[in-house]
Formats: C-alpha cells, structure tokens, sequence
C-alpha cells in the first residue's frame, strides 16, 4: 500500500513563521500543508503559490459557506491557484455545493487535475450538547454528520471533513471511496487541546480514515520533523 502523508495545519500567522518552521525539514521532503484562514487572510494568495513552487501539496480550509454564484466564483479563483484541496460547509446546501464544485471544474487550468473538494459537516470543535443549543438540530451529532455526508455526496462533492468516529457511518451510507478527512488527531497521552472528538493516527487508519490533519502535535514540538515522523509512521502501521 503507498505510504499516506499526514496534512500538518499550518497554524501560523506569516509566511514568515510558515518558513522558520518549514526550514527544519530535509529541503527534499515534500509535504502536504493545510492553509487555513488566519494564515491565507494574512498572505493572500501569494502563499499557496510559494508553497506549490516549493513542491508541497496544498489542502486550502477556507471552509466556503455563501450563496451559490458568490462561492462558485471564488472557487474558480482558488482552482487557478493550483491547490489540490479545499472545502465548503455542508450547511450551505446542495445548490451551493454544486455550483462549488462547477467552479473549481471550470477554473482548473487546461491539462491539470480539478482539485478535490470536500465538505464539513460539524466542526470536531462542536459538541453535541452545543450543535443542539447553537443550532437547533435536535437530533444526535452522528445522525447530523451523517445526513450531511448523504447530501454531500448526492452533490458530487469528493468527500467530507469528520471525527474518525463518524468514518465508518458515513462510508456505509455513501461509499467506499467517498473520502474522509479527520482532524483532531493526537498521539496517546498529548493535549486535546479545543478539540472535542479525536483519534490517535493508528484508529484513524483503522476506522478508514482517508487523510488526517494533524497541527500543534507537530508544530508546536520541540522537534517537529521527529513529531512528524512519528505520527507518520503511526498512520502508515498496519493495524
């Protein structure tokens, strides 16, 4: 089976810290980096490109959530970047999230791939208690997070952002190669931190885990090229 890389969430505020942390890293390794809002409303687009000119793959968490025309617009900016993944909210609906889907298509350059797109369904940071109070869905969080990935797929969206303990219940109810992305990922005995609902790299993989993000673990180590060997190790061990 080919070695799967952990996406490390580069939770800083400059390219210029994004650099310091990028330079303790073997120039030759190629990673797969997690832009998300504070970092990109920092830098702009400039930073995914200098990422991509430096051979890293690029998962921009955006996490789009608007109305139809204003969302496919922006996707058709983001797919000339050149990333090869970023993310809407479920909750946007499925008008929303075909016309995402319709603008990363027709703004990927001629001759590259259309970068994958997936879809959150409730932040790890969420609660059960607090997604019944905040939104007024009474049901349970793994019944929402499953309704959420049937209307994801049902939008020809390639996958969905979820606690790897919702995997197994939303590859049931869509398929084997609809994709799930976890987040809050820890090693044994490390600090959840906001998270609400984490897994260890070894569960995550067990469960059926397709991609994991793992941020302060690795950027907030002592030594974050050993942290991200461990937890790659971790994810590529048979279980």
């Amino acid at each position: 089976m080919r070695e799967k890389r952990p996406i490390i969430a580069l939770d800083f505020p400059t390219y210029e810290a994004v650099a310091e942390f990028l330079a303790q890293f073997p120039k030759e390794e190629k990673l797969y980096l997690k832009i998300g809002m504070e970092l990109f409303y920092a830098e702009g687009p400039q930073i995914v490109k200098q990422l991509k000119v430096q051979g890293h793959q690029i998962f921009l968490d955006l996490k789009l959530h608007d109305i139809p025309h204003t969302v496919e617009s922006a996707m058709k900016v983001l797919a000339g970047l050149g990333v090869d993944m970023t993310n809407v909210h479920a909750a946007g609906g499925s008008e929303m999230m075909k016309a995402a889907k319709k603008g990363l298509i027709e703004g990927t350059p001629m001759g590259q791939p259309v970068p994958k797109l997936i879809a959150v369904t409730q932040l790890t940071s969420t609660s059960e208690a607090g997604m019944k109070k905040d939104q007024n869905i009474q049901t349970s969080i793994q019944s929402s997070v499953v309704h959420y990935a049937e209307r994801v797929a049902f939008s020809g969206l390639d996958g969905v952002v979820c606690s790897a303990q919702e995997v197994g219940l939303i590859k049931q109810a869509t398929n084997a190669n609809f994709v799930c992305l976890t987040p809050g990922i820890r090693l044994k005995n490390k600090e959840q931190a906001d998270q609400k609902r984490v897994m260890t790299p070894e569960e995550a993989r067990a469960i059926g885990s397709d991609f994991i993000v793992v941020g302060r673990p690795i950027t907030q180590a002592e030594n974050p090229l050993q942290a991200y060997r461990e937890i790659f190790e971790s994810w590529n061990r048979e279980v």
